[in-house]
């Protein structure tokens, strides 16, 4: 899987539904309507995230690494 920024993976969570609620510090809180999950973004300038890090939000998003691609 590629890394990619904080700031990519936010453009992708709203292409796939998810709605920008607010910032706080540096990380940017993610909802969706018809799921319980709350996401939490780290954005540091254009630093890739790390793997651990966007293994976790993409599961906690029910996302697959195919999905960054599109």
């Amino acid at each position: 899987m590629k890394s990619i920024s904080g700031r990519a993976l936010c453009k992708i969570l709203e292409r796939h539904g998810w709605n920008l609620k607010r910032i706080t510090g540096s990380h940017h809180i993610y909802t969706k309507n018809e799921v319980q999950v709350i996401l939490s973004i780290p954005v540091h300038g254009n630093r890739d995230l790390p793997l651990g890090t966007l293994r976790a939000i993409l599961k906690d998003a029910g996302l697959r690494p195919s999905d960054l691609d599109a």
